[in-house]
């Protein structure tokens, strides 16, 4: 049996196959409020046979929204917006997934299509916060430093939408620790300059995170995962790097998180990264051996044998693909008709004819 097609189970909860829909944001809601737009675009992934759907970062506030167009579940009206989306997920046999944000620092700028950097508070944008008033670049809001106080209300945001995310029919929710957006942010000694219990070494640096880990994996049910994704590399000497990476992994298991979805960058713009196929698939070997916990890759992952790979040889427990995706919705179903798996059950019934008469399998 062909590796990425294998069942592979966290607590109660068994994916048909080890192939799960990355969060990819759509810049395409008013007033955070999913719509038809996000039914068809991750409907279609969950129709394509992939085992877990995962919707693009949902903002737990306002103001934690990266562009005015994101998608939020801060409250009840965008809760009931997603509720149709995940039904229809779990109706064609995948795992409905929410990713809970913050952007920090990063947030009130345009959409990739509409501009670059800030948006100006009287054209649509906000005030930002972040661990320290370290903006992200010159073009990016100067952030607010938070208090304490703002630290336990969005502990606070995050449980509150975890409790909406639930009411909407999510069986996975993962907190967002990556790409320089807020848990990040504490992470890292490149934006967080702080001198209180928040800030200054690594154990402190990790105590956001993990409370948010922590007060969202209480929030749960027991019976279901809770996945964490992280930058395992800021790509500046100085900065958040794989060993630390190592040891948030441990702390983070052992409050409970199930799977750490291993991604890299996103927190200093003149970073050095090194872009290939695979490129961040060492990261994800790295902390699922040195944390003994499961790890999903994700980064230029595009081929059905190459994704294979990744599962047969240890280096993690499923694939989170984006941009494969989105040129191919129905890449698993095709993936499995290369490798040799059984693909016709994964065709829905309404394809089938086309489908499993096309491809013989």
């Amino acid at each position: 049996m062909s590796s990425l097609f294998s069942p592979f189970s966290l607590r109660n909860i068994t994916f048909k196959n080890r192939i799960f829909v990355s969060p990819m944001c759509q810049y395409s809601c008013v007033d955070g409020i999913p719509n038809e737009w996000h039914m068809v675009h991750l409907g279609s992934r969950a129709v394509g046979g992939a085992a877990l759907v995962m919707t693009e970062a949902a903002s737990v506030t306002p103001e934690g929204r990266i562009s005015p167009e994101d998608a939020g579940i801060w409250n009840e009206a965008q809760a009931k917006a997603w509720a149709p989306i995940a039904a229809f997920i779990k109706a064609q046999g995948a795992v409905p997934s929410i990713q809970l944000a913050h952007a920090g620092r990063k947030a009130s700028t345009f959409s990739p299509w509409r501009g670059h950097g800030k948006v100006a508070e009287g054209e649509g944008g906000w005030p930002v916060i972040g661990p320290s008033t370290v903006a992200f670049s010159n073009s990016y809001p100067q952030p607010h430093e938070m208090t304490v106080a703002d630290i336990h209300a969005t502990v606070d945001a995050f449980v509150a939408a975890a409790k909406r995310s639930l009411t909407a029919g999510f069986e996975v929710p993962e907190i967002h620790a990556a790409h320089g957006y807020l848990a990040h942010e504490f992470l890292s000694p490149l934006s967080n300059l702080r001198t209180d219990e928040y800030g200054g070494s690594l154990e402190n640096r990790m105590r956001f995170p993990l409370e948010l880990c922590a007060a969202v994996r209480e929030t749960w049910p027991e019976e279901w995962p809770v996945f964490l994704r992280i930058s395992a590399s800021d790509w500046k000497d100085g900065g958040w790097d794989v060993a630390q990476s190592i040891e948030f992994a441990r702390h983070a298991k052992k409050i409970g998180i199930d799977l750490i979805d291993v991604s890299s960058g996103g927190n200093a713009y003149d970073a050095k990264m090194t872009i290939r196929p695979g490129y961040q698939v060492q990261f994800s070997r790295d902390i699922r051996h040195g944390a003994d916990i499961p790890t999903g890759a994700v980064g230029l992952i595009t081929e059905p044998v190459q994704a294979d790979q990744i599962i047969g040889d240890g280096d993690a427990d499923c694939v989170f693909l984006a941009r494969a995706l989105l040129r191919d919705p129905y890449w698993p179903i095709h993936a499995a008709q290369e490798l040799g798996a059984d693909s016709k059950a994964m065709w829905p019934d309404q394809y089938a004819r086309a489908g499993v008469n096309a491809y013989g399998k």
